[in-house]
């Protein structure tokens, strides 16, 4: 067993080395597709940096979604959109979330809530990620004038040829 990839003081393995990390900063995963990124996330991330030292936006790779933006160009236009805010930082992925937060050094998991049914799923995948990982979830309540937004519908906008710059940060480019 090489001594990079134990850790003494929790006993846990890493198949890859953890990133180096200050222990006391936090750094917050924000996992999604972002397939687009919305005015919602845009509201979570801002919000979210009020209570962390970090984002990592992490762009999950779902094989089994049929995604309308490819992950390059999603990766591109984020990390544009947030170029000069040193304290956010635009990753994919695509392990489990709890591996790859484990892999960045991150202390939390950031997640939004709209509805009581977003409550239900979010509290499942919590419990599920402290159990198997210590890292706790964060979650924050949607504002409530950006409850109806979801990267679901605006991509279903899109594809009807509708006009979606309402939901979309102002100087995204995609």
């Amino acid at each position: 067993m090489h001594p990079n990839n134990y850790n003494s003081k929790s006993g846990d393995l890493f198949s890859e080395k953890k990133e180096e990390q200050n222990p006391t900063k936090r750094i917050a995963l924000f996992p999604g597709t972002f397939d687009p990124f919305t005015i919602g996330h845009e509201s979570l991330v801002q919000r979210g940096l009020t209570l962390m030292d970090e984002i990592v936006i992490a762009i999950g790779i779902n094989e089994s979604k049929k995604s309308y933006f490819p992950l390059e160009k999603r990766i591109e236009s984020i990390r544009e959109f947030y170029a000069n805010n040193s304290r956010i930082r635009v990753e994919s992925y695509n392990t489990l979330t709890v591996d790859f937060a484990r892999k960045i050094g991150a202390n939390y998991i950031l997640r939004g809530i709209r509805s009581v049914n977003d409550f239900e799923y979010e509290k499942s995948i919590a419990d599920m990620n402290r159990t198997i990982s210590k890292i706790e979830t964060l979650v924050l309540f949607t504002e409530p004038s950006l409850t109806h937004i979801s990267s679901t519908l605006v991509r279903e906008l899109l594809q009807y040829g509708q006009d979606v710059s309402e939901f979309i940060p102002k100087g995204l480019k995609f």
